[in-house]
């Protein structure tokens, strides 16, 4: 049901929005539109995600409230917007809401820097962070799960 609600909402932008082409090399579409998932995103910058107190209501939250803690968030920010200055502190961002739209414009971020990590298909790919930005034991996984996929499903 969540994604046939995110194709509905994708085809109201597409039809509506003046995106530019796609460039990056696992589009959805011809137009610049990606797809992100905050849990996965995030998940996927900590060594041991399992060891938070994360429910599946709020996995994500707990996730970026963990990543602004440590720095790592800021970190990955700092990489994709080079010589930029962030003001705000990022524990101090608290609703679910704009933290998802904060993984959101990181997942846009990487797209515009060339610089991403993406699992999936033709059906759809979901854009993770940089392969620098990635843990160990997360990157195993993610080639764990591809191999079982078949050729094709994990792109750097």
């Amino acid at each position: 049901m969540l994604k046939e609600h995110a194709n509905a909402c994708a085809a109201h932008v597409l039809a509506l929005a003046d995106l530019k082409e796609a460039r990056h090399g696992v589009p959805l579409d011809s137009k610049a539109l990606v797809e992100a998932f905050p849990g996965a995103f995030l998940g996927t910058m900590i060594e041991n995600p399992g060891e938070l107190a994360a429910r599946r209501g709020d996995r994500s939250d707990t996730f970026f409230r963990h990543l602004a803690e440590n720095g790592r968030l800021r970190a990955l920010i700092d990489y994709l917007l080079p010589r930029r200055t962030l003001t705000g502190d990022l524990a101090a961002v608290t609703n679910h809401d704009d933290m998802a739209a904060l993984v959101c414009a990181l997942s846009a971020l990487g797209i515009g820097a060339g610089d991403f990590v993406a699992v999936g298909d033709d059906d759809g790919w979901i854009i993770l962070p940089p392969r620098a930005f990635i843990q160990p034991a997360q990157w195993a996984l993610l080639e764990a799960n591809a191999s079982d996929q078949g050729a094709g499903a994990l792109f750097v």
